[in-house]
């Protein structure tokens, strides 16, 4: 089976098929809005009259080729293309504004084919055991789970915790908007039925990325200054030395491992994976007060974690049926269109095509790197582009993506006012990033909460280790990144007590 299904991947047109899905999954990915989600709503139509193998194969590089896309507007822009490349936006970006946007696109593009590789490989290799861990979970572990994510709000405040709490809080709260979870009675939508779903992840995201930094930038833009982000970027080979990559691979095995952990767990998905990574690669290293100032070692943790994400979620697809998000639920249906059922039955009925979905997956992350190494140059001269030139495309491109989420043109308002919001919270000095981390787990904390409300009279939690283990879990983290944020505090006082005095020398 594991040679009829690398020769159905290395028919011409599978390999086709592959490169097509793989540059259009990286074209949505790069545009904020459309994500890998929507390139495979839009071409799983295309693929009805093509093979079991020619469709899924399509499938997957348009999901791989999306996953990837979201780091080119990430370091280019600040806006992330897909809510995987969240964390990107970090370093990436202060590494473009630095002149070294070369660097950030090579260090992503690589360890985004890292990570992928990774995930494809724990996937082939411990599928039925990682599954059988994954259906260990129920309400008390994802209840756990989900406190045990949040408490890496600790970490990303910074300095300011009680402002990076507030923002956490705000992001939960505006997750409840819509119909609640367990009975369905509406909140928060004041009658309007637009509201009955709540806010979608995509139109946040565009809101408090792409708006507010079009706002940011109307702000000074009677100021006299040059009016192109940065003209003075070189690259050579993949941007960065071999000392730098061999520095960064403990970086990338741990984040690939957190990424494909996450991605077995449904309903969590790549957008937590890469701010995890990023938030234990940052307490990890020894040049943590450098992170958010453009170090390569924060792209590597977010790009390697959301890829190896992939590979983690079609671990339960496959093997047990269950998809994990709005991307491998479309997949679910691709499968199901092509007569794959998924399930512990699949290699026994289906061996060919599921080991040839494992080779179309690997080639189209080779792919990826290919196109995305050969484009960089050209992603590159997006930064030759006039703000004012750009930006209002940018604007254009964000409402295209938030009328094709939902089809509703309410979503434009909503991003609107989601922009508006987050130029205040910066203007207040309120972080934005644990409000994400709270809009994406507020929901998931409580479901789950509500279950175990209603369990634990009759099932405590003591028999549940994995709920134990993750609550303690929870308590080293917020103890250790507390003692961290209070150190670099401390340090930042010295820092500025010293610069007042020289000043006052002078």
């Amino acid at each position: 089976m594991i040679v009829q299904g690398l020769m159905e991947v290395l028919q011409p047109m599978t390999i086709a098929l592959i490169a097509i899905g793989t540059v259009v999954g990286i074209i949505f990915g790069s545009i904020p809005g459309l994500t890998a989600t929507m390139a495979i709503v839009m071409f799983l139509p295309v693929t009805y009259s093509m093979t079991a193998s020619e469709g899924i194969s399509m499938l997957m590089a348009l999901y791989i080729g999306g996953i990837s896309g979201g780091l080119i507007s990430a370091i280019l822009l600040n806006i992330p293309g897909t809510p995987s490349s969240v964390a990107t936006c970090f370093d990436g970006k202060p590494m473009a504004d630095k002149g070294e946007a070369g660097k950030a696109l090579g260090t992503g593009v690589v360890f985004s084919f890292i990570g992928t590789v990774i995930g494809i490989g724990l996937l082939v290799v411990l599928a039925p055991v990682l599954c059988d861990f994954a259906l260990k979970f129920q309400a008390y572990e994802y209840c756990a789970l989900a406190v045990f994510s949040l408490s890496m709000v600790v970490a990303l405040t910074g300095h300011d915790m009680p402002k990076g709490l507030i923002s956490a809080v705000l992001g939960a709260l505006l997750a409840t908007v819509g119909l609640s979870p367990i009975d369905s009675k509406p909140r928060f939508t004041f009658g309007m039925y637009q509201l009955n779903n709540g806010f979608a992840l995509v139109v946040l995201l565009i809101g408090l990325f792409a708006i507010s930094e079009v706002m940011a930038y109307a702000e000074t833009v009677r100021q006299k200054q040059d009016y192109t982000i940065r003209q003075d970027v070189k690259i050579r080979g993949v941007g960065f030395s071999m000392k730098e990559f061999v520095s960064n691979i403990p970086n990338a095995i741990v984040s690939a491992l957190i990424g494909v952990g996450i991605g077995i767990l449904p309903g969590i998905g790549g957008g937590v994976s890469c701010m995890i990574s990023y938030t234990v690669s940052k307490n990890t290293s020894k040049r943590r007060e450098l992170y958010g100032t453009g170090i390569m070692d924060g792209v590597v943790a977010s790009e390697t974690a959301n890829n190896g994400t992939i590979g983690g979620a079609m671990i339960p697809l496959l093997s047990l049926g269950i998809p994990g998000d709005a991307v491998t639920a479309m997949l679910l249906g691709g499968l199901q269109v092509h007569n794959v059922a998924p399930g512990p039955l699949i290699y026994e009925k289906n061996g060919v095509v599921v080991y040839a979905i494992f080779f179309a997956m690997v080639l189209a992350a080779i792919f990826m790197l290919v196109f995305m190494m050969l484009g960089m140059r050209f992603f590159i001269s997006v930064l030759k582009v006039p703000k004012n030139y750009l930006l209002p495309v940018v604007v254009v491109l964000c409402a295209i993506g938030a009328i094709g989420n939902a089809n509703m043109l309410f979503d434009t308002y909503a991003m609107v006012l989601f922009g508006l919001m987050s130029y205040l919270l910066v203007k207040a000095k309120i972080p934005t990033v644990p409000m994400i981390l709270g809009f994406i787990l507020g929901p998931t904390f409580e479901q789950n909460l509500r279950r175990v409300s209603q369990l634990a009279s009759s099932d405590p939690f003591w028999n549940h280790p994995i709920f134990c283990v993750l609550i303690i879990a929870t308590v080293l983290v917020v103890i250790f990144s507390a003692r961290a944020n209070l150190k670099d505090a401390k340090r930042a006082e010295e820092a500025e007590a010293i610069k007042m005095a020289a000043s006052g020398d002078e």
